[in-house]
């Protein structure tokens, strides 16, 4: 963003900082994520979380962005879901749609910060009717240039705390102001019909009564998160010599490549949940056994559902960004996502398995 336009929006829409940590018992909350991507979102969840159990009889509308919505269109925190898309802003329809959105009266507007600060994102918090904006003063030290948005500002640094996780880290925008959880997990709603659907592709899988049901998820935007598909063959062949079991793979158009790889190159037969929708998948996982994946939006996905569950880490911090919640693992060895053998995902698997075999037992 140039000088310029940064200056020309700070002469017409700079607000006088308040420094009061008082709010009051908001009743309408806009909240915009249109920033974030999908996994980014799900791991964020908890913030919704803390905003419905610190003031219960509030109602949230949550903004969003194409890529990232699928995610919480169910959500039970969120009362309102608005799609902002760049692509319709010049669309007179969509533009008076969102006006009018904007123009409500709101008691508090919250903006978020995950990875990285955004200005869009902060002007649609100045440019709603609302009494109360929160946003960041800085991160990590760096100012944030267009905090001036915002009467309540606060400086987020999570340098003192690396390995936090960013379930945590949501909150630290909110949290001087009351605003708190205990749980941290994210969270995917869905209904009957998800799981319905879920049930009848479990079916057509003929899994008997004494067969494990695991899903796979091999494909990641990132080409560093993507763990080699000869491994998860490998994996795949490991898990059916030693467990009476049935495999799916999920995934979209955009991991066609690796599961045409997967089915050219396994004699195992597998399942394929494709291009489905956010809820129908955290349905499916919720009833299987184990799930597989990169470190990748899917993740997150699963990590919402009770379901143990195997991550698998390169780059990326797992302590930041790895599913909460008993029985989510993960494996990271190095920057190299295939420094990670077979077995040690093998072993992992089996650990997991066994445990949840002597838990049934144990009901």
């Amino acid at each position: 963003m140039s000088k310029v336009i940064y200056w020309i929006v700070r002469k017409l829409f700079s607000i006088k900082e308040n420094k009061s940590r008082e709010i009051g018992r908001p009743k309408k909350v806009l909240v915009v994520r249109q920033h974030n991507q999908l996994g980014d979102l799900l791991a964020g969840v908890s913030l919704l979380r803390a905003i419905k159990e610190t003031f219960p009889k509030c109602s949230i509308t949550l903004i969003v962005s194409p890529s990232n919505y699928h995610g919480v269109i169910k959500n039970k925190f969120i009362d309102r879901l608005f799609t902002f898309d760049k692509k319709k802003i010049f669309s007179p329809v969509y533009l008076k749609s969102f006006f009018i959105l904007l123009r409500e009266e709101y008691d508090l507007a919250i903006v978020p910060v995950t990875v990285s600060i955004s200005f869009t994102s902060n002007l649609i918090a100045r440019f709603s009717n609302c009494k109360i904006r929160i946003g960041a003063n800085s991160l990590d030290g760096k100012p944030n240039k267009s905090a001036f948005l915002f009467d309540r500002r606060v400086d987020i640094d999570w340098r003192k705390y690396p390995d936090s996780n960013v379930a945590e880290r949501s909150l630290d925008v909110v949290r001087p102001f009351g605003i708190t959880t205990s749980t941290f997990s994210t969270e995917i709603s869905f209904d009957e019909k998800d799981i319905s659907y879920a049930e009848k592709f479990i079916s057509e899988l003929k899994l008997s009564p004494e067969e494990y049901l695991i899903g796979f998820h091999v494909g990641a935007g990132k080409i560093p998160n993507r763990w080699s598909l000869k491994k998860y063959i490998q994996l795949m062949e490991m898990l059916k010599e030693n467990f009476p079991l049935k495999f799916y793979l999920t995934g979209s158009s955009a991991d066609k490549e690796e599961i045409d790889y997967i089915k050219a190159n396994s004699k195992i037969e597998f399942g394929l949940f494709i291009n489905r929708k956010i809820p129908e998948v955290a349905a499916l996982v919720s009833l299987s056994d184990l799930f597989i994946s990169n470190d990748t939006g899917i993740m997150h996905v699963a990590g919402s559902t009770k379901t143990p569950q195997v991550s698998l880490f390169g780059p990326t911090n797992p302590f930041n960004w790895a599913p909460v919640g008993d029985n989510k693992k993960f494996i990271r060895k190095s920057e190299l996502i295939d420094d990670i053998t077979v077995e040690e995902v093998f072993d992992m698997c089996t650990s997991l398995l066994k445990k949840k075999e002597k838990e049934e037992h144990a009901a």
